[in-house]
C-alpha cells in the first residue's frame, strides 16, 4: 500500500482480486454480482495521472456521492449493493485502506456512453462556441459570453474512451444507433431530470452546477441504473455563485483550481505529469471540502 502523507494513492488487497485500476478509483470483484469500489486520492488532469495525492479528496469525493446517490434514488435506481464493509472486507488492515472511501455495489453491464448535461457555457463547449457557434452540433443564439447560463440545459454525450484516451463528443443519433432509442431518450431524461433537482438544489446552496456527466449501466432486469459516481467536483464543474459573472472564467470547487496551476507551467500534458507544490494541494482539498460542506450541511 502506497499511502503518502496521509493520502491513499494505490489501494493494495490481497483479499480480492483487482478488477481494474482507473485514473483515481480501484476496482476488485468480490463475487459475481458485486464490485468494491476504492477511491484513492489520485489526481488526474488532462488525462494524466499526476504523481502526488490530494490526501482525503477520496473520501471526500464518496462521501458526497453517496449523498446525491440518496437523494436521487427516488428518480433513477443506482447501483449501491447492501452488503457491508465488515462482510466484504473481514480484515481490519485491509478494511483501514477502503474504509470512508469505498462503495460496495452491483455489478451492471455498462452503456458505452457518458451522459453529459450541461447548464452553462463552459470549457470545450465554450470553445465549441466560439469556433462554430454551436455546441456539440447544437446550434446556440449569438452574442453569447464564456460562462453564460445556457438558454436551455443541454444534452451533450460522449463516448467513453479507454484509459489515457479522451472522450469524443457524439450525437443524440448516435447514441440511439449505439443503446436504442427508447434507452437514449430514457437516458437523456434521467440525465437532465437529476442535473435540474441537483443544481436547484446547490443553488440555494451559493453552488452553480455548470454541468457534470453521468454514467449508466444495465441491472440484471435491463433497467437504467446510476454507477460510478454523481454530482461531485471530479464528474461536475461546481462555481461558487456570489461570484459568477459571464465573461470571465467563475471560481470553481473542483479539478479546475489543479488545471489551472499547471496550465501556468511549461508542460505539454504527457506523461510524466508534474509534482503539485503544497500551496495548490491544501487549496484544493480546501475548495472540495467547502463545497461538501455547503452541500450535505
Amino acid at each position: 500500500m502506497h499511502m503518502s502523507t496521509d493520502g491513499l494513492h494505490t489501494s493494495s488487497l490481497t483479499s480480492l482480486p483487482l478488477h481494474y485500476r482507473g485514473k483515481v478509483r480501484d476496482i476488485y470483484k468480490i463475487d459475481d454480482e458485486h464490485w468494491l469500489i476504492i477511491a484513492s486520492d489520485r489526481v488526474s488532469a488532462f488525462d494524466v495521472i499526476l504523481p502526488n495525492v490530494i490526501p482525503g479528496k477520496g473520501k471526500l469525493l464518496t462521501e458526497l456521492a453517496l449523498f446525491w446517490f440518496d437523494r436521487t434514488s427516488d428518480m433513477v435506481p443506482n447501483h449501491l449493493a447492501e452488503l457491508s464493509l465488515e462482510e466484504v472486507l473481514p480484515d481490519a488492515q485491509e478494511r483501514a485502506q477502503a474504509a470512508g472511501r469505498s462503495m460496495i455495489v452491483k455489478k451492471l453491464k455498462p452503456l458505452p456512453v457518458e451522459a453529459v448535461v450541461r447548464g452553462f457555457l463552459i470549457g470545450s463547449g465554450w470553445k465549441d462556441y466560439q469556433r462554430t457557434g454551436k455546441l456539440c452540433d447544437i446550434p446556440l443564439p449569438g452574442g453569447l459570453q464564456q460562462a453564460d447560463k445556457l438558454p436551455e440545459v443541454l444534452f451533450t454525450p460522449s463516448t467513453k474512451a479507454a484509459l489515457g484516451d479522451h472522450d469524443e463528443n457524439i450525437s443524440f443519433n448516435q447514441v440511439i444507433d449505439t443503446i436504442g432509442e427508447s434507452m437514449a431518450n430514457e437516458m437523456k431524461s434521467v440525465s437532465i431530470e437529476l442535473y435540474n433537482s441537483a443544481a436547484s438544489y446547490a443553488a440555494e446552496r451559493g453552488i452553480i452546477i455548470a454541468d457534470t456527466k453521468f454514467e449508466f449501466g444495465l441491472n440484471n432486469e435491463g433497467k437504467l441504473t446510476l454507477m460510478d459516481e454523481i454530482l461531485t467536483p471530479d464528474s461536475s464543474r461546481f462555481w461558487e455563485a456570489s461570484t459568477w459573472q459571464p465573461g470571465s472564467s467563475p471560481a470553481s470547487f473542483d479539478k479546475q483550481f489543479v488545471r489551472d496551476y499547471l496550465e501556468t507551467l511549461q508542460w505539454d500534458k504527457t506523461d510524466p505529469g508534474p509534482t503539485l507544490p503544497e500551496s495548490v494541494i491544501k487549496g484544493s482539498l480546501a475548495r472540495y471540502q467547502e463545497a461538501i460542506d455547503r452541500l450535505t450541511a
